[in-house]
């Protein structure tokens, strides 16, 4: 099957560590990576308007296969014409397969070489999902990046586990990749492993055969230490095809966007960002503020003197304090749209320190000026 609407070319390329700048290129536009893509679980990013991802500058957005196939439905978002039409954004999208949350968010599953029969925990239905099933529903979602069916082992899992559940990954991968037909969307393979490094670097291996324009890593920031996770980073990276673009699933904060990328990564994403700042907390260049705390009640400054998004530019810390007190769904707006464009303006600088052959001098600053590596 030829998808000439697909290609990542890198552009520049880091000195002295395994991070390069690129560009993928899909069919609803261009992404300049290194890049961090905002979640829109439910087909919209919560608390912020398409408009406003547009303004902040987030160039690509995930849907979630699985609360999209429970919620509206799949065959009702293809009526609508896709999920681009249906959730008015005309830029590209990657779903994810579905997987995760069958395992994770599932009252309860049973795993089979064929796929997972899960409840529902909306409301304890009972579904079946196989890598057939999720490449259908992906299909019928119409992102234009889609995500192989896997599973993801749980940290803490047995070797021995964890080599059948890479097993059952391989041949799921196979199955994915025979019933792809569509050329207008991209598969990515996923390399599994859990936190054994033989294992990891099989899969990476593993996938290759499969693997076009780019691929992901899953199954780390799952609970597991970060120094940890950066170990397993650390492992793969040396082995990573040049031309393929990497994505690292369920990434997002500041400082492992940083770390990520000094270790080749082109691509993260995250519901951190948007998570964190309804419960009132904001990223900033001089590091995290719980503005919800008391003692911004009479603090009449920006949240970031470094930002320039809507917040920042018209509104203070007492009065964003203020929304939270009073439960006013304006401060979780205001904090969401603060955080994904300080993370997407945090992508901006590191591409211009690759391009700058800086990097590790632009880590050393970024954490003495916000300590997000005491975190």
């Amino acid at each position: 099957m030829e998808q000439k609407n697909f290609s990542f070319t890198v552009k520049e390329k880091s000195s002295n560590t395994y991070a390069r700048c690129g560009v993928l290129k899909t069919p609803h536009g261009e992404i300049q990576t290194p890049v961090f893509m905002p979640v829109g679980t439910r087909a919209t990013v919560k608390a912020v308007e398409p408009r406003e991802l547009e303004e902040l500058g987030a160039q690509i957005i995930l849907g979630n296969t699985y609360h999209l196939y429970l919620r509206p439905g799949a065959d009702l978002i293809e009526k609508a014409g896709g999920l681009h039409k249906f959730m008015n954004w005309n830029h590209p999208i990657l779903t994810d397969s579905g997987g995760f949350q069958v395992f994770s968010l599932a009252k309860l599953n049973k795993i089979t070489d064929e796929g997972v029969e899960f409840k529902s925990h909306l409301d304890g239905s009972t579904h079946f999902f196989t890598p057939e099933k999720s490449m259908e529903v992906q299909n019928k979602l119409g992102s234009d990046i889609m995500m192989a069916f896997d599973e993801c082992s749980t940290y803490g899992v047995t070797y021995e586990y964890a080599r059948q559940a890479l097993d059952r990954t391989n041949k799921w991968l196979k199955r994915c990749y025979d019933y792809h037909k569509n050329p207008n969307q991209m598969l990515f393979p996923i390399v599994q492993g859990n936190f054994f490094k033989d294992l990891r670097l099989k899969s990476l291996k593993d996938i290759q055969p499969f693997v076009k324009v780019g691929f992901s890593i899953g199954g780390l920031s799952v609970g597991e230490p970060k120094n940890l996770m950066y170990e397993i980073m650390d492992t793969l990276a040396p082995e990573y095809p040049e031309d393929k673009a990497r994505y690292l699933m369920g990434v997002g904060s500041p400082d492992c966007l940083v770390e990520g990328v000094i270790r080749g990564i082109d691509m993260f994403d995250c519901v951190l960002p948007t998570r964190v700042a309804r419960n009132g907390t904001a990223f900033t260049s001089h590091g995290k503020v719980v503005v919800k705390n008391g003692k911004y009640k009479e603090d009449f400054t920006t949240l970031d003197d470094n930002c320039n998004c809507y917040a920042c530019k018209h509104f203070t810390k007492a009065y964003i304090r203020h929304l939270f007190n009073v439960d006013e769904i304006l401060g979780a707006q205001l904090l969401s749209i603060h955080n994904l464009t300080y993370l997407t303006d945090l992508m901006s600088q590191i591409r211009q320190a690759i391009k700058d052959d800086r990097l590790l001098e632009f880590r050393d600053e970024f954490y003495k000026q916000t300590h997000y590596d005491e975190l």
